[in-house]
């Protein structure tokens, strides 16, 4: 090899381990940010969104269709309904996303059904550090073992419900395999599909691009309104969160 051919291939290897860098640097601030949210959470008590917002909605018992998508997204909407767009960016191990879950996932789930609004969710990956990484993995490919939307919305409340502490290893793959069997999973591959932990790299590649295209940029959960991130005190207050879809719908002239 040449010299020139040397200087360039240090180049590139010095070029990539920067972008790794910059990409590790990135997942890290968004950690930072979530756990941070995730221990003001704690200090203020398990009544948080109460004192904060008023007490949550009861959930409806008839949800809108839901659909599974090729990307793992998941979409939830009446039909016909495709504006506004409630893009929602969540880690299963996420205790910042399990406090939004039972601050405002009825009134979530009771906006769709209403034809208020077309909901995305974005289930991502953003630990880097054992046992966080390995828990928030296996729980998110495991998700995406679940074809039905119905059932996938079951097991994704579980998985809110059972989310470990960060410092602790979880989400055991013989726990995701029961727990999508009580959230009524009847896919033949299904613990086939868990146990292989068989979307991980598609898991991790889809992760990837979402923090890429900075759609995510402080922590997890975040909220986006036809592409407008949502401040957190808005997402975390049922009364609120529905006045911004509302006022949205009326904006897009569908209310």
């Amino acid at each position: 090899m040449s010299k020139a051919a040397r200087e360039l291939s240090a180049r590139e290897r010095i070029k990539t381990q920067r972008e790794a860098d910059r990409r590790r640097d990135r997942r890290r601030r968004l950690i930072t940010v979530s756990a941070a949210a995730a221990a003001v959470l704690a200090v203020l008590g398990g009544g948080w969104w109460y004192v904060q917002s008023g007490m949550s909605e009861a959930p409806t018992a008839n949800l809108a269709p839901i659909a599974v998508q090729g990307d793992g997204t998941v979409v939830m909407a009446r039909a016909g309904v495709s504006k506004p767009v409630l893009d929602i960016y969540e880690d299963f191990q996420c205790p910042a996303c399990q406090a939004f879950e039972r601050a405002s996932a009825a009134t979530v789930k009771n906006m769709a059904a209403e034809g208020l609004v077309k909901v995305v969710y974005h289930p991502i990956t953003i630990f880097s550090e054992e046992p966080a990484s390995g828990n928030t993995m296996r729980a998110s490919s495991a998700a995406r073992c679940v074809p039905d939307g119905r059932q996938w919305m079951a097991f994704h409340d579980r998985l809110f419900k059972e989310q470990p502490p960060e410092t602790s290893k979880g989400f055991a793959i013989a726990d995701l395999i029961a727990w999508g069997k009580d959230s009524g999973v009847t896919a033949p591959g299904f613990s086939a599909c868990v146990t292989s932990v068989k979307h991980a790299q598609a898991q991790a590649a889809f992760t990837k691009k979402v923090i890429d295209a900075r759609l995510v940029t402080q922590g997890t959960p975040t909220l986006r309104l036809d592409g407008a991130e949502m401040n957190n005190k808005v997402a975390f207050s049922p009364s609120a969160l529905r006045q911004a879809v509302l006022d949205a719908a009326k904006r897009a002239g569908t209310r």
